[in-house]
């Protein structure tokens, strides 16, 4: 998978792509990311990228020109409906559709290349959103300073579902929203730490009983704290 990053912030992301799977998946082959400045694709002299709204108001809006140049630039045309197959354009965007497990996964089998447009300020152009964007994202119901952080979100999100970035083919199946519902507790040695014991159903070896006992309490945490997503089958359990 080919990731590329547009951004006017390329120093945001110097080492956030540095750890862990990500890192990992990069040493492999499995991905590649690449930072690129928003600036060096403006035309004027002074590499303006942001501008004054239309019809007043506060703050300021990234221009399109110097985006589509960008997305021309790496996927070799500004035409959405004439994208190479398995190319995503994303924005990063409070508006967008909120990141789900489904949506990351969806991303990870379908996408060969994505791009990724970090907004700032007030938003980005809304021709960029019309013309550019297959997927407008949001990574939650709050507003940040910027789209980095929720690039960082997304592309985690996605590469660790790329098949091999993780270390075992099943770790993301048993992941939380995998199948609807939140992860179980998890225990590791010492089995008594300060007197609180390890639920004594995970020393048996039973499997039978722990798959049970790890899908009750996966059904316990949810209910307790996410019920929203208790619905259909899940919810009659």
């Amino acid at each position: 998978m080919k990731i590329d990053v547009l951004t006017i912030f390329p120093e945001y992301f110097d080492s956030v792509f540095s750890f862990g799977i990500i890192r990992r998946a990069k040493l492999a082959g499995l991905v590649e990311i690449d930072v690129r400045d928003i600036r060096s694709y403006a035309r004027d002299k002074h590499k303006m990228v942001d501008d004054r709204p239309f019809g007043g108001g506060d703050g300021m809006v990234l221009k399109p020109e110097p985006i589509f140049a960008a997305v021309e630039d790496l996927v070799g045309t500004s035409e959405r409906a004439g994208y190479p197959e398995g190319t995503r354009v994303v924005l990063l965007s409070p508006q967008g559709r909120p990141l789900t497990h489904d949506a990351a996964e969806a991303l990870a089998r379908q996408a060969d290349h994505l791009v990724m447009i970090c907004g700032r300020y007030e938003g980005v152009d809304e021709r960029v959103n019309e013309a550019l964007v297959t997927d407008e994202i949001s990574v939650g119901d709050y507003v940040l300073s910027g789209g980095e952080p929720a690039a960082a979100v997304v592309i985690d999100a996605v590469v660790r579902l790329v098949p091999g970035a993780l270390g075992s083919e099943t770790s993301a199946e048993n992941d939380s929203f995998s199948d609807g519902l939140l992860d179980c507790p998890h225990y590791t040695r010492p089995a008594d730490f300060r007197g609180m014991k390890v639920p004594e159903v995970l020393l048996n070896g039973n499997h039978a009983e722990i798959e049970k006992w790890r899908r009750q309490k996966a059904l316990e945490k949810t209910r307790s704290v996410r019920e929203d997503l208790l619905t259909g089958e899940n919810g009659d359990m």
